[in-house]
């Protein structure tokens, strides 16, 4: 991932609270089609300019061409508010974030999500290492909007579950563990639907904190189909169980490792 800065040169008369709107729009824009990292960017005025401070998961991650039908809207739109294009600079590379996969085409994904990662949630099944969205169009245009808020939903929900004092805490575990949660189905949707649109597998990882019977764990049966799915050796240190049948990826337990 990249460190960036924004620049927005002021262009025309406008005001704090029609340009603040704009940047806004933008990178809203942005954020819903992978193309920025985060939730918070950090914005403010300097002389003739405003400038944000983003996260990108590679260098050309706003180019013209990975932008959707509303971030090419909203970037027109920041000259009807009296801003210019903005003018990208890279810092650096940011220390604290993973770095994307390098695989243009990978053969197979993984749809993994954690509360701490804000990267994407899909995973080049040879590296793990995380894929921008905007390679993966749903549609012409289309941005990821419903599977960004899919992500947040489920990190919220982990996060709760990996607190100390925790409160919903059976609510959390069961939505995140549960191959049948509601949560847990509309992740498998988005792995079958990116599995057609690339024409490649999409395993979704079946998340598995907490077990009532931990001497038997590590003997499970595949949820979804009941067969036996463990592995001879994990996936990436990470994945102890792998349905080929079910596109499914999941661990012992981590109270019972």
């Amino acid at each position: 991932m990249f460190v960036a800065e924004l620049k927005f040169g002021i262009i025309a008369d406008t005001s704090y609270p029609v340009a603040e709107q704009a940047i806004r729009n933008y990178l809203e824009a942005l954020i819903f089609n992978g193309q920025i990292l985060g939730r918070e960017f950090p914005t403010y005025l300097q002389q003739d300019c405003f400038i944000s401070r983003v996260i990108l998961p590679e260098t050309a991650a706003l180019a013209s061409h990975h932008h959707s039908t509303v971030g090419q809207r909203a970037l027109m739109a920041l000259g009807d508010a009296g801003l210019a294009f903005p003018k990208l600079t890279i810092l650096g590379q940011d220390l604290m974030s993973n770095h994307t996969d390098p695989c243009q085409s990978p053969s197979a994904l993984f749809l993994y999500c954690r509360f701490g990662l804000m990267n994407s949630v899909l995973y080049c099944a040879e590296h793990f290492a995380p894929v921008p969205l905007y390679r993966f169009s749903p549609t012409s245009g289309e941005d990821h909007q419903a599977l960004i808020r899919w992500q947040l939903q489920f990190q919220a929900l982990d996060e709760i579950q990996m607190q100390e004092q925790r409160v919903l805490q059976k609510t959390a575990e069961n939505s995140l563990q549960q191959l049948h949660s509601s949560l847990n189905r509309q992740g498998r949707k988005f792995a079958a639907k990116i599995a057609k649109q690339q024409q490649v597998p999409v395993y979704f990882a079946l998340y598995s904190g907490s077990s009532a019977h931990c001497a038997t764990e590590v003997d499970k049966c595949c949820p979804g189909c009941g067969q036996d799915w463990r592995l001879k050796e994990p996936l990436h240190q990470m994945f102890d169980f792998q349905c080929k049948h079910c596109n499914l990826v999941s661990n012992i337990a981590w109270q019972c490792q």
